[in-house]
């Protein structure tokens, strides 16, 4: 079993990280099948086996850490600590990311491409709501990406190479999906690409930390949630979609690229 457990971690990156997967797919399986044929409910379906998956990815994570690596603390080396340094990281990626969001669709509504509307639900229950959401979106993915993902990258690869291959991963990760909505959605190709990029440098401009990133990923989802789950916007139709957005995605349309070009590069600048 030594042998084996030296030989994997000796083996190129891409086959360390397939034989991760394999492994969490073996725990996961025996758990997800019965929940599949059991439940009817679809929401409830995706939120129990998500919820399992994502355990054990934290709990393989822990054990892939100390037998492969012999590090017993493999969660603080992938950044994720627990202090007041990385405390402030997330208030201040939380911060970047929701007035980020906010600024993209303020610009759009002084050019006349989107007039406000009034909430269409409680206001407050749609911003506690999105938080929540952004949080757990962004802990889950930069634990994921920034995390375990980058860190095997960076063992073989040159640090900007891993950089690159990792956003792109980022990117086609958000494409597994039917053939049809692959289509619909791939104009955002490009801006989550440079928004995984951004994480990678903002997380080395925190000298390895994820606080920045988990906050930064999850003030973006939120202020995302409260504007279009609140219906807060409706769009005057006087450029077309793929300027401000296809499906009301910023991401989807130049406006959103030009804003990820923007971020990504004061992100690099401060990336030391």
């Amino acid at each position: 079993m030594n042998i084996n457990l030296v030989r994997i971690a000796q083996s190129p990156a891409p086959v360390r990280v397939g034989c991760f997967i394999l492994c969490l797919l073996v725990l996961w399986l025996p758990f997800a099948a019965p929940i599949y044929f059991l439940v009817e409910d679809t929401n409830l379906e995706s939120i129990l086996t998500m919820v399992i998956l994502y355990l054990e990815f934290i709990l393989l994570l822990k054990v892939w850490g100390k037998k492969i690596y012999q590090q017993p603390r493999i969660l603080n080396d992938y950044g994720l600590e627990f202090s007041r340094f990385n405390n402030i990281d997330f208030i201040q990626g939380l911060a970047i990311g929701l007035n980020s969001i906010l600024i993209v669709f303020i610009v759009q509504s002084l050019l006349g491409w989107l007039i406000w509307q009034q909430p269409k639900v409680l206001l407050i229950k749609i911003i506690l709501e999105g938080l929540l959401v952004g949080f757990g979106v962004g802990f889950a993915e930069e634990l994921l990406f920034r995390g375990w993902l980058l860190n095997e990258f960076e063992r073989d690869y040159s640090l900007n190479l891993a950089a690159w291959v990792n956003a792109i991963l980022f990117a086609i990760a958000h494409f597994i999906k039917p053939l049809e909505a692959i289509i619909h959605t791939l104009p955002q190709f490009p801006a989550l690409v440079l928004l995984g990029l951004t994480q990678v440098w903002g997380k080395r401009g925190k000298k390895g930390r994820l606080g920045l990133p988990i906050g930064l990923h999850g003030g973006l989802v939120w202020g995302y949630y409260i504007i279009n789950v609140g219906g807060l916007i409706k769009y005057s139709g006087v450029v077309p979609d793929w300027v401000t957005g296809v499906n009301n995605n910023p991401l989807q349309g130049i406006m959103g690229v030009l804003f990820m070009v923007g971020l990504a590069w004061w992100m690099s600048r401060n990336s030391g």
